[in-house]
């Protein structure tokens, strides 16, 4: 008489390895933005005068830096995106969420490996008139993103190719460079780097830079003239107790 053999357990995969809905898996379609005239304001402010006004504190690291022209710059209402390293399934997302204007912002969380961003997706976006991209991880196909035009902030650049997995979240809070992003926060990138001004504050944060214009302006012009003292270092030094010999 032949004994049956057990039959095997059915394959499946771990619990731990699902994707689940919510948290770390979510899309918001709609996401308040600053006025038109708001963030357009600060188009005549270069990133180093808006970093001043904010005290400094609101400034990517110098890591991610402009992949493109210096020439180009960003200025726009944040889209957000966070993806799991190496991972754009919810970069070409974005495209369907973000308005035209918008800066796509993406948190790749730093990663050294996979590009998260190439010339195909750029391409696309400058179909759907998104204004340019920020990424906190490496970039490919940079030829091609080059001849696009769009504007490109990244750490870097390298031939290995994004998968198209999930999990990630668009227009949720997100960390890039060093520094907090919501969405609708207003996003300056140029040649200096990327300073970020939260949306609730933009209005002051412009009402000071345009406080400020003129008298630095004047002041530019007259240190190019050559007129200028540094009493005022002396002052500080003399305040501080500093020795001379």
């Amino acid at each position: 008489m032949t004994t049956a053999m057990p039959a095997a357990p059915p394959v499946r995969k771990p619990k731990t390895a699902e994707m689940n809905p919510g948290p770390g898996f979510r899309i918001r379609t709609h996401a308040a933005r600053p006025a038109h005239e708001v963030f357009a304001g600060f188009a005549e402010f270069a990133t180093p005068d808006i970093s001043d006004v904010m005290n400094r504190l609101y400034t990517m690291t110098p890591a991610i830096r402009p992949m493109t022209s210096p020439e180009l710059k960003v200025l726009g209402p944040a889209c957000t995106v966070r993806v799991f390293p190496g991972d754009n399934l919810m970069v070409h997302k974005a495209l369907d969420v973000a308005r035209p204007g918008d800066i796509v912002v993406i948190d790749a969380a730093a990663s050294p490996l996979n590009a998260v961003l190439g010339d195909l997706v750029t391409t696309k976006a400058q179909h759907r008139g998104i204004g340019g991209f920020v990424v906190d991880g490496l970039i490919r196909d940079l030829e091609g993103i080059l001849q696009v035009g769009l504007p490109v902030f990244a750490r870097g650049v390298t031939p290995i190719g994004p998968l198209h997995r999930g999990p990630g979240e668009i227009n949720y809070p997100i960390q890039c460079g060093g520094i907090v992003v919501n969405p609708g926060d207003i996003v300056v990138g140029d040649m200096n780097g990327v300073a970020i001004v939260p949306q609730e504050v933009a209005s002051d944060v412009l009402s000071q830079l345009l406080a400020r214009r003129d008298a630095e302006r004047e002041y530019l012009a007259a240190v190019k003239r050559g007129d200028f003292s540094n009493e005022w270092v002396d002052r500080l030094l003399t305040e501080a107790k500093c020795k001379t010999v």
